[in-house]
């Protein structure tokens, strides 16, 4: 088979590829095709049976999860299969936000076990281990972690949480940057945060000036809720204001609330869902 027709057959429709691989590399090429395209039942296909069950009984949102994670995307996107000058597999995954890059190596196989070593477009190598069940090719390891979803599920859910409220604070610094912003170019504070959203090309006021995005001027972000309030000083004292944030699903999209004090400090706990305050530990 010539290169071109090697590679011809390489950018079939994903759905053809995926119909009974025997090969491990193969397998884990549809695989994280599937994965690319957020789609969960073809993904499905390339899980032992345990962990497919797993992977079903998942929320939706974790399983979404699972899928960004092996894809290096946040976002769905489109998978493009070709090969390098060795015939070795090369997966790129394209979506709104870039594109990432999966470049094969030769698998290691024996008779019930391969392992296929990938390097990604950052130049990190890690390993997919897969085990042959029911006629094909299952995930079952990645790098030295053993694939199981049941087990998993729990720690990633956790990570996601803890990245989830690691935003939420770096947003209130971005308010609270874009207030002091707002401050010295107004002179004065903002009533709102909308006043702080996006204004139309040269057209920046003090009811859009223009310094945050439109999620934070409507007081969300990635699962936090945010509330601004100005806090009247002393005649002799400036103005002061303060923000918070609090999850706007407690337990799922974060457990801390947070509170930025009139002296720009912040601090967190776990306050159920409400309002944090001045009281609170203050984050580092």
């Amino acid at each position: 088979m010539n290169r071109f027709l090697f590679a011809v057959l390489l950018l079939l429709p994903y759905r053809l590829l995926a119909q009974g691989e025997t090969d491990p590399a193969q397998s884990l090429a549809s695989a994280l095709a599937a994965a690319c395209r957020a789609n969960e039942p073809e993904f499905e296909n390339y899980l032992t049976v345990d962990n497919a069950e797993a992977f079903r009984a998942l929320p939706a949102d974790q399983r979404a999860a699972v899928l960004k994670r092996l894809a290096l995307s946040e976002q769905s996107g489109k998978p493009l299969l070709s090969s390098d000058d060795h015939n070795h597999i090369v997966l790129r995954c394209t979506s709104p936000e870039g594109t990432a890059e999966f470049r094969f190596g030769e698998p290691r196989t024996g008779q019930n076990l391969a392992f296929v070593p990938v390097t990604v477009n950052n130049g990190e190598n890690t390993q997919f281990g897969l085990v042959r069940e029911n006629g094909g090719w299952r995930l079952i390891s990645l790098g030295l972690v053993l694939l199981d979803i049941r087990q998993l599920s729990p720690e990633w859910a956790a990570a996601d949480l803890a990245a989830r409220e690691d935003r939420a604070v770096s947003d209130l610094r971005n308010l609270e940057s874009a207030i002091e912003t707002y401050r010295r170019a107004f002179g004065k504070l903002p009533d709102s945060l909308a006043q702080l959203g996006p204004a139309p090309k040269d057209q920046v006021s003090p009811d859009q000036a223009d310094l945050v995005d439109e999620r934070l001027a409507a007081g969300s972000g990635d699962g936090y809720r945010f509330r601004y309030r100005i806090v009247p000083g002393a005649e002799e004292a400036e103005t002061a204001f303060e923000l918070a944030a609090m999850p706007d699903d407690y337990g799922k999209t974060g457990r801390r609330s947070f509170f930025v004090d009139a002296t720009g400090k912040i601090h967190g706990a776990d306050r159920h869902g409400e309002l944090a305050s001045v009281d609170d530990p203050a984050i580092p």
